[in-house]
């Protein structure tokens, strides 16, 4: 009779109303397990499971057409890209959590194709075998990299006439200086008026010349140049550097910088770039701090990690724009901001050095009362880089969230 249970008959093979009956045979023509395997297969990811030999136990057509498998020892046998095995090894090893994002050279040796951008995800499922998601980022690399090029290109080319800009400025100011000595008490209106718009230009060419220079800082650091290999930097020096650097800013301000802190300390990565970022920190906290005051740099040390707050009496952050303000462009005080020549460029360099070194920078602030901004750098070389092309550390997390 229809709608009931033969004795005989599989609880899971009734039909549900409305719909077909659920094939619940392993091994079936429309078993679970065959809509699984034909589900992998048409995703448009990679998917690669390897077991704890690092042999692919498991892989989809989408990864074989990227190329993440390779001819094994034996003949007829397989292997895991290096990559991969490399992701795998470290997430066995640290239980956490892999995603990078690299590009793949493809084909022979200096083929023209461009390179394969991949975006790697390694999850540990359970104390052997690691799922590795491979998704092709290329189209997304390759408007990157034609941005940064541009960026890049354009500063370049603009350094000429802002040069030029400059000194036809200081030419101008050195004669109507000159022009004004000679004509002693009596100077004409437009004397007094060439002399205030040579000293604008002079002003505006000047503040042109730091835009377009952090902005080819920005293009390295966001990837148009390798990074250098991570080296001990003393503290000491990087403190030092950063005074001497913001001395003349700060006494035109009459504030003083103090740093207080444990010596010989060392972090690890570029000493220019540390340098950078620390200067950036400083000339910030002069820039939105009253006369008289004093910036305080603090310097925390641990076994894995190494601190330094930049700390000032300013007029704060307002606690909409504490999330903001490492933005390109982007200024709290756009009135004050323009006063003091900033770009809104230094504290996006301060963030991408903090992450290119593996650390971060926070910020603590509120109106009135000063603003804390801590850098947070590695106190330790790196265990085992990684041996991958030129990549960007996207996220860690705990395996399996």
């Amino acid at each position: 009779m229809r709608g009931r249970q033969s004795p005989g008959e599989p609880a899971g093979d009734q039909p549900h109303k409305g719909g077909r009956a659920i094939d619940t045979e392993p091994h079936g023509k429309h078993g679970m397990k065959g809509l699984g395997r034909k589900s992998l297969d048409s995703l448009r990811v990679g998917v690669v499971v390897l077991d704890a030999e690092d042999h692919p136990v498991l892989v989809n057509p989408a990864a074989r057409a990227m190329g993440l498998l390779r001819s094994g020892g034996a003949p007829g046998t397989i292997a895991a890209h290096p990559i991969l095995r490399t992701l795998a090894g470290q997430v066995r090893r640290t239980g956490v959590r892999r995603e990078v994002e690299l590009d793949l050279p493809r084909g022979r040796a200096g083929a023209a194709a461009a390179p394969l951008g991949l975006h790697l995800r390694a999850v540990a499922l359970n104390a052997t075998h690691v799922a590795i998601e491979a998704a092709d980022v290329t189209e997304s690399h390759r408007l990157a990299r034609v941005r940064r090029d541009f960026v890049a290109n354009v500063s370049h080319e603009l350094k000429t006439p802002i040069g030029a800009l400059q000194l036809l400025a200081e030419a101008l100011l050195d004669a109507t200086e000159l022009q004004a000595a000679d004509a002693g008490d009596d100077q004409s209106e437009d004397l007094l008026a060439a002399r205030r718009f040579a000293e604008r230009i002079h002003h505006e060419s000047a503040r042109m010349g730091r835009l377009v220079s952090e902005l080819l800082e920005l293009t390295r650091l966001q990837g148009a140049e390798p990074l250098p290999t991570p080296e001990p930097v003393p503290v000491d020096w990087v403190i030092a550097e950063v005074i001497d650097r913001t001395r003349t800013t700060a006494s035109a301000k009459g504030i003083e910088v103090v740093y207080s802190g444990p010596k010989g300390a060392v972090v690890y990565g570029s000493d220019s770039q540390v340098a950078t970022a620390v200067t950036n920190l400083v000339e910030n906290a002069i820039a939105y701090s009253g006369d008289d005051t004093k910036v305080e740099l603090t310097l925390r040390q641990g076994d894995d990690w190494l601190e330094i707050d930049v700390a000032d009496q300013g007029i704060g952050i307002a606690p909409h724009d504490v999330d903001r303000i490492f933005e390109r462009f982007y200024r709290a005080d756009q009135a004050r901001s323009r006063s003091t020549g900033g770009t809104g460029l230094g504290l996006a360099i301060v963030k991408h050095i903090a992450t290119n070194h593996g650390g971060r920078v926070d910020v603590t602030s509120s109106l009135g009362d000063g603003s804390t901004f801590t850098l947070r750098l590695p106190a330790r070389p790196p265990e085992a880089p990684l041996p991958l092309p030129t990549a960007i550390e996207i996220e860690s997390g705990a395996a399996g969230h």
